[in-house]
């Protein structure tokens, strides 16, 4: 039995987070996650604060990822991204106060090319640990009582790993959680995540929980990452996008009890068809089509006739041609057929 994890005063049971994923990880599949269960934490997508803070200024508009995340159930994190601390400590204040948001997550990871090299956020900032210090310590002063996390990846080449300065410019800084990707940025998603890096963190954090992320695809190699790694959290990405009841079966595994069965071929069409639904909500039927393009495909990777589905969903025009195609896939994909 793995305990909770405590992220300032938010507990998240069980200790399993979804991943932020930039043009995955919306309200829809935020609500698929929270329907199947056992994910203790989801993350929205990472929303830039300067955009949000200049949309806010010209327009009074807020930015499309937020959708949703003011009625959603809690807890939920919002991750936001920027360099300056200014602006991330206002949008980050805004968000805790008017959108409720559980906890505060400030990206330190992403190496997208127009994030970490032309803007010079996300992943670039690694290589500064005492300025990412900075920027923590504005925004948690800014945000609390909320507290205030960051997302960082080892380092941004194999060279310069630096993760453990880092995370303990975090913890200095009044940071209330570290979750670390086991890549560097110029690795992007090449290779395997390396879990004994992030693992070397962990006796160098005095006070705050160490979440480990990178490759968890199983219930089994999610729960030995605890035992092995000496984690006090996990976080899921890609694997969840093909398989979001994952997480059901990690809490399972967590509290030694028996995995659930696989949905059924009838259940995860009404997953997809629910998922589309959800969609369409935010973005109208035509706008949901088009997002259920690389929703779907995530849905069915790596069975058999997924290529010949991802081809046709690719030219789905209509919501009557997506439900079609979802529909005689699950139905071929059926026991005895």
């Amino acid at each position: 039995m793995i305990a909770p994890l405590s992220i300032g005063p938010v507990v998240v049971d069980p200790p399993v987070l979804l991943a932020p994923m930039a043009g995955f990880t919306n309200y829809a599949f935020r609500a698929i996650v929270r329907r199947l269960g056992g994910c203790g934490l989801p993350v929205t997508e990472m929303v830039s604060a300067r955009g949000f803070h200049e949309m806010d200024r010209r327009r009074g508009a807020v930015p499309e990822r937020l959708w949703g995340v003011r009625d959603e159930p809690r807890p939920l994190a919002v991750q936001i991204w920027d360099n300056d601390p200014g602006v991330l400590a206002e949008i980050g204040a805004r968000l805790a106060a008017e959108y409720r948001a559980s906890v505060i997550d400030i990206n330190f990871g992403c190496p997208a090319a127009d994030v970490s090299g032309k803007a010079q956020c996300g992943a670039f900032l690694l290589d500064f640990p005492e300025r990412i210090g900075q920027i923590v310590a504005r925004v948690a002063a800014a945000c609390a009582p909320v507290p205030v996390t960051a997302k960082i990846r080892l380092g941004t080449t194999r060279d310069r790993v630096r993760a453990v300065e880092v995370a303990q410019a975090v913890e200095a800084a009044g940071g209330a959680a570290v979750a670390i990707h086991g890549r560097t940025a110029a690795d992007q998603y090449r290779g395997a995540a390396d879990w004994e890096q992030i693992a070397a963190v962990k006796p160098h954090l005095r006070r705050i929980p160490l979440i480990g992320n990178g490759d968890l695809r199983t219930a089994a190699e999610a729960a030995a990452a605890f035992t092995r790694y000496g984690v006090d959290g996990v976080m899921i990405g890609r694997a969840a996008l093909q398989r979001p009841w994952l997480f059901r079966e990690v809490c399972a595994a967590l509290r030694g009890e028996p995995i659930p069965p696989e949905p059924s071929p009838a259940e995860q069409r009404e997953l997809v068809v629910a998922h589309y639904r959800l969609l369409a909500k935010q973005l109208g039927p035509q706008g949901a089509v088009v997002q259920m393009r690389s929703a779907a495909c995530g849905y069915v990777a790596g069975r058999p006739g997924a290529r010949a589905f991802r081809n046709a969903v690719c030219q789905a025009r209509s919501a009557a041609d997506l439900l079609a195609l979802i529909e005689a896939f699950y139905v071929s994909d059926a026991p005895g057929r």
